[in-house]
């Protein structure tokens, strides 16, 4: 399983960019996806969360409303359209992705749920 991320970058405080994660050697349909950061030195925060659908998503209280997670399970790939982007933003991003469990809402927001990682994307974001 791969998970390659993309689409980090520069950017002005009040634009947008969305990131891409490409899954390969997983079925995309059974899994549930997820975005997290990490900022230097802090440790790696949640930021979105999706279900195996899609139909179903959450968001960290500093990015609801401003970040939409979603994907294309015909092209195994995962998305994250942030908008309003703010500095402190700025961050490493990471996609993950772990199979779908009937108990997966109930800690979507840490780190155990997910059985693969991205590399990361560099997402910069100036005032």
């Amino acid at each position: 399983v791969r998970l390659q991320a993309c689409g980090g970058g520069l950017v002005q405080a009040g634009g947008s960019l969305r990131l891409s994660c490409v899954a390969s050697g997983l079925t995309p349909s059974r899994y549930v996806m997820g975005w997290f950061r990490q900022a230097p030195g802090r440790e790696r925060e949640f930021v979105s969360a999706g279900s195996d659908t899609g139909r179903i998503t959450y968001y960290s209280r500093s990015v609801k409303g401003r970040f939409t997670i979603s994907r294309d399970n015909a092209k195994n790939t995962v998305y994250l359209q942030m908008t309003g982007l703010k500095p402190e933003d700025t961050a490493v991003y990471y996609c993950a992705v772990g199979l779908h469990t009937s108990d997966w809402q109930s800690y979507y927001s840490s780190i155990a749920p997910y059985d693969y990682w991205g590399q990361g994307t560099q997402v910069t974001v100036s005032s």
